[in-house]
């Protein structure tokens, strides 16, 4: 009772239901206006008209667009204005600038190491312009002289990433979309307060809207005075506006330049399974060290720099940041980061290069299935040209309206010969893909509007290397714990069930 008490009187809460009374008044306020004049009736019909001309005309994903054009019309009064207020994609063009001034201004922060791709397309032609493709849309070049390990739970990352914390000695970087007080959070936290006493700087940065439910408002407040530097991404506020679908979904630890983390695990007992949630939590990540680490540095100082600027008005420089050490690796890997600020859906774009180009198989896991037609096209045709595609997702759901609409792409994918597979245990958050024995990602992105559209994520990509054996063989692994949905168990899901999938489905984009 005492919990449930907490999350109705906390933060997130009150501010749901100021954003919720804001909207309902002014839906109110419009409709009566309205009615008693005429011709701001048919104004706001005219403009919510336009507006769907506009969202027509705008180079977003159709089926995004589609759920916005159908409220529209069902509520033309007020449709055309919520749009503007709540579902245009747009960051403020100042701040937008910021963000992206970041790679165009210093284009020597991202600089390409020679004969890296040349050696790569000798290797693998078709991976070398997916590599090609990744540098040029966000930036991040390919990188040898990096080591790297595969944790297939949580569970085997704690010990091994907070070692290297205690062993800093010049700075800590962490970007997490969820703290939560607990083993894990709290054994960290003591680490980074030791190591910012001994002169080591530390440096935080964490989603607001990911921590609304385990952190108090004065959170960073607390920290700062612990002597870790702390920044809250996009603060979640009691008004109507567009910003708030941007969120940092990234998870990035860097220790000293030289050894950095990247991929599902947020900061959160969950995630060690250390407490139970949705049964066993099933998580992956990686660990890097060497040159690779400085693409995971770089995506940590986008978010950090803009907002230091927003608030100092200045920036540090970030060549005293660089790895010093290079050790050798076994493969090419290509630390990114994905933007929703740009033209482009990078981590999608870079899925369907994987999907479209396999020969023998490609795996996936991902907790979310909301897939575009562009997705699910590419999936069903690798399929039926005999390629094995298999998606591993979770039993147990997390929230139960997205697990439905996932659930709702199982019948098209089981039919065109897509392996569907349930995690039985619990909740698998891992987010991989690896195709024919040759390249891996691990990282982020969910596949789902969100991460493809929304969210600020990042991801490793391996090309060669033990690290796709790895995930290959923890992939199989884990698919024997699973369940596989058949032809015909899609076959006989009740017609009420398939109804209510296709409503929550056309607003898919929108969850």
């Amino acid at each position: 009772m005492k919990k449930v008490l907490s999350v109705l009187l906390g933060r997130m809460s009150l501010v749901t239901v100021l954003v919720v009374v804001q909207a309902a008044l002014s839906a109110l306020a419009i409709s009566y206006l309205s009615t008693q004049m005429l011709p701001l009736h048919v104004v706001l019909v005219l403009f919510s008209l336009l507006v769907v001309f506009w969202i027509g005309a705008k180079e977003d994903n159709p089926t995004y667009k589609l759920a916005w054009i159908v409220p529209i019309m069902l509520f033309p009064l007020f449709g055309g204005l919520f749009y503007l207020l709540w579902g245009n994609k747009k960051m403020p063009k100042r701040d937008r600038l910021r963000m992206l001034g970041y790679y165009r201004t210093q284009p020597s922060l991202f600089a390409r190491q020679d004969g890296h791709e040349q050696e790569l397309a000798r290797w693998d032609p078709h991976l070398a312009r997916v590599a090609d493709y990744i540098f040029r849309t966000s930036g991040f070049p390919l990188e040898d002289s990096t080591q790297a390990d595969y944790y297939p739970l949580g569970d085997d990352l704690f010990e091994p990433m907070v070692e290297d914390l205690r062993r800093a000695r010049k700075f800590i970087l962490m970007e997490y979309f969820i703290i939560e007080p607990g083993v894990m959070w709290d054994t960290i936290l003591e680490v980074l307060k030791e190591r910012a006493a001994a002169g080591v700087e530390v440096l935080l940065l964490y989603d607001d809207v990911g921590c609304l439910l385990t952190l108090p408002k004065e959170y960073r407040r607390q920290l700062q005075q612990s002597g870790i530097r702390t920044r809250v991404f996009n603060p979640f506020r009691a008004r109507l506006t567009p910003a708030v679908n941007y969120r940092d979904h990234r998870k990035i630890c860097v220790v000293d330049g030289n050894v950095g983390y990247c991929g599902g695990i947020n900061l959160a007992d969950e995630y060690i399974n250390r407490k139970v949630r949705f049964g066993h939590w099933k998580d992956t990540a990686v660990r890097l060290e060497g040159a690779g680490v400085w693409n995971l540095t770089l995506m940590f100082f986008q978010i950090w720099r803009y907002l230091e600027q927003r608030e100092t008005g200045q920036t540090a420089p970030l060549d005293w940041y660089r790895p010093t050490v290079f050790p050798k690796g076994d493969g090419f890997v290509q630390p990114f980061g994905d933007s929703p600020l740009d033209r482009d859906n990078v981590a999608e774009n870079s899925y369907l290069q994987l999907i479209n180009r396999a020969t023998r198989y490609v795996y996936i896991t991902t907790p979310y299935l909301v897939l575009d037609n562009e997705v699910i096209t590419a999936l069903t045709v690798a399929a039926k040209s005999g390629v094995d595609v298999r998606i591993i997702t979770p039993h147990i759901a997390d929230k139960w309206y997205v697990h439905a609409v996932t659930r709702s792409a199982y019948p098209r994918l089981v039919r065109a010969g897509v392996k569907i597979y349930e995690y039985l245990p619990g909740f698998i958050h891992a987010k991989m893909i690896v195709s024919d024995d040759r390249v891996a990602m691990v990282g982020t992105t969910n596949m789902d509007y969100r991460s493809f559209y929304l969210h600020f994520e990042c991801g490793v990509f391996f090309y060669g290397g033990t690290v796709v054996e790895k995930v290959r063989r923890d992939i199989e692994s884990t698919i024997r714990l699973c369940h596989r949905f058949t032809l015909e168990e899609v076959r006989r899901i009740p017609a009420r069930t398939r109804l209510a999938r296709m409503i929550l489905n056309l607003f898919a984009p929108l969850m």
